[in-house]
């Protein structure tokens, strides 16, 4: 493998090489940031961004399927196409990432398992921000690790859009996306529908979304409202507890409803928004005979926010206060609540003809039964020209547990109410190169964890899984990408990660999540438009995982557009490989996809 890591060194620097011969204008890039929205090209951490462009080409059938194919992302997928997905990325659990829709929180305070429960289809996104580190001290609770902003938009103008698609394993899909209005006032509706009888024995699924949102100019600023609702029914065949649970079932709801308002006045900016997120998940161990073990837990988290920035002479200064109460009500954990306060600080100033750009900041923050919490860090990042810069960063972050860490109890697990939050210090420094045709990042990234919690046993032949705070661990790797349009219709896309972890604790354990990390990922994209109207994207990665070994899978889709019309073939799994990305749950062979899409302008 180091054989392997040096080749990929050495294409990196000759494509940097190939690269200085252009001079290209970047193209701007607004990345919107908690406080401050600052342009791609000047910000001082590892960004990826995912454009509508990529996502309509792309042989990803969800969200969760989109974001495997960025660098570092480790998404843990039960069952396809969106049921069930935990969030993880360079050795971070799935309670260490922050999910984000149009700025606004997702994650469920229950468990991070419900956190991709989004109301609306990847047909509706219009981009995906992903800032690959920590976020706390811009983002508090959750931005352990990483942060993913999924973000939608309102088109100007009348138009229907209709689509439908069928596949393999009886699957079915009908969506409507409707747009109504004018510069002034704009709508969207969206609503769109899912089922399978499932790949194999009870992995049958149903989900339904419905997503409204609107936008109202006002004088150097807009009023937003986004109402969205999403269920999933599904068949949970060996999903949790036991690989040998195959009647297990599960039903999951989650619905937002939050206003947002922007404006400006002159140097002072104004971000505010209050939102509303209910969750309620229903499961049964067996699905036919529900009085055997049934778990329903329905939580709320309404909340509000006031952030500000204000350019003068020394730079932009941001300011911002949240305050949120998280409440469950459960048969198995109990009536739960917590009220969290969070002040944020953060400064943005440039030195040396504005090559020199530094970002220091840090937030608090206030759990009524945790205590207090400090998030501080510090951006650096050097442009020595439109083209090339280097940046590094450092912060600290901390995780409350989750209701369920804390309190969850069944025949195979147990919470733990004793459980301490876990805490780090994360670092990174990188080099990026980008000019209209290439964009290329080399980056290497040291987290060190203290009070870890896990789900643990002390044997394999342990029936039941603990909650605890397992120890420290030490995560280092280095990442490389490569993403290069060759010609107008020829782009290809590489990436690799390497990823070690150092536990250090008192005993020998068996870790449910922590330490099942990927050590080594491979991801490339090859993306061809040879003829008019069709474009063709092939899609490979490998994932070396430390417990579950390595596996290769190629995905495929061919896309055909004239005027209004679409038509695509998708292939997932084309080499029909066996493979499973967590908990011993058995993933789809190949699937075969057709779709189609039409819009009616009126």
């Amino acid at each position: 493998m180091t054989k392997k890591i040096g080749s990929i060194f050495f294409l990196g620097a000759l494509f940097f090489a190939q690269a200085q011969e252009k001079s290209t204008d970047i193209e701007t890039i607004e990345i919107q940031g908690k406080l401050i929205s600052i342009p791609y090209k000047i910000a001082n951490q590892n960004i990826t961004v995912i454009t509508r462009e990529e996502i309509e080409n792309s042989p990803a059938t969800s969200i969760d399927e989109i974001l495997q194919q960025i660098p570092g992302m480790d998404i843990r997928r039960r069952g396809a196409n969106g049921v069930q997905s935990d969030l993880g990325f360079r050795g971070s659990s799935f309670e260490q990432i922050l999910l984000l829709l149009n700025g606004i929180r997702m994650n469920d305070s229950q468990t991070g398992h419900n956190s991709m429960n989004l109301p609306i289809d990847l047909d509706d996104v219009e981009r995906i921000e992903v800032i690959k580190g920590p976020g706390a001290r811009r983002f508090g609770q959750n931005a352990f690790a990483g942060v993913i902003n999924v973000i939608t938009k309102i088109h100007i103008g009348k138009k229907v859009k209709i689509s439908a698609e069928a596949g393999d394993y009886e699957s079915y899909g009908f969506g409507l996306n409707a747009q109504l209005g004018n510069e002034k006032f704009s709508n969207s509706l969206q609503a769109n529908s899912n089922s399978s009888q499932g790949y194999m024995y009870n992995t049958d699924y149903e989900i339904r979304n419905v997503f409204y949102q609107s936008k109202l100019n006002i004088k150097e600023g807009d009023i937003r409202l986004q109402a969205g609702f999403s269920e999933k029914k599904f068949g949970a065949n060996g999903f949790y507890s036991s690989p040998k649970a195959t009647e297990q079932y599960e039903e999951t709801q989650a619905s937002v409803v939050s206003i947002a308002h922007q404006q400006t006045f002159g140097n002072l900016k104004l971000h505010s928004n209050i939102y509303w997120r209910r969750g309620q998940d229903m499961y049964l161990f067996n699905r036919e005979k529900p009085e055997i073990y049934r778990n329903m837990h329905i939580g709320n988290n309404v909340g509000g926010e006031v952030n500000s920035s204000y350019q003068w002479g020394l730079g932009t200064t941001g300011v911002g206060l949240e305050l949120r109460k998280e409440f469950l009500a459960s048969n198995n954990l109990g009536d739960r609540n917590r009220f969290v306060s969070q002040v944020f600080f953060e400064h943005h100033f440039s030195l040396l003809d504005k090559k020199l750009n530094i970002n220091p900041g840090i937030s608090w923050a206030n759990y009524s039964k945790e205590g207090n919490f400090f998030y501080p860090g510090l951006d650096v990042g050097y442009n020595f020209n439109v083209n090339n810069k280097i940046y590094g960063n450092i912060s600290k972050v901390s995780r409350v547990p989750t209701f369920t860490d804390l309190y969850y109890v069944s025949k195979t697990e147990q919470g733990n109410p004793d459980l301490q939050p876990e805490n780090a210090v994360s670092a990174e420094v990188g080099y990026q190169f980008q000019n209209k045709g290439i964009l290329a990042k080399i980056s290497g990234f040291l987290r060190n964890s203290d009070n870890s919690i896990d789900w643990i046993k002390k044997t394999l032949d342990d029936p039941i899984w603990y909650a605890q705070n397992v120890g420290k661990i030490e995560t280092k790797g280095i990442e490389v990408e490569l993403n290069h349009r060759i010609f107008n219709w020829l782009k290809y896309t590489a990436g690799y990660t390497y990823l070690e972890n150092k536990f250090t604790a008192s005993d020998e354990f068996v870790s449910r999540y922590v330490l099942d990390n990927l050590k080594h990922q491979i991801i490339a994209k090859l993306e061809t438009k040879l003829v008019k109207n069709f474009t063709a994207e092939l899609v490979y990665r490998y994932n070396e995982r430390v417990n579950l070994g390595s596996y290769n899978l190629l995905d495929g889709k061919l896309n055909f557009v004239k005027k209004d019309f679409s038509l695509y073939i998708l292939i997932n799994n084309i080499t029909n490989t066996s493979y499973t990305e967590t908990f011993g749950v058995q993933m789809p062979k190949r699937w075969f996809h057709v779709g189609f899409s039409y819009n009616i302008k009126y």
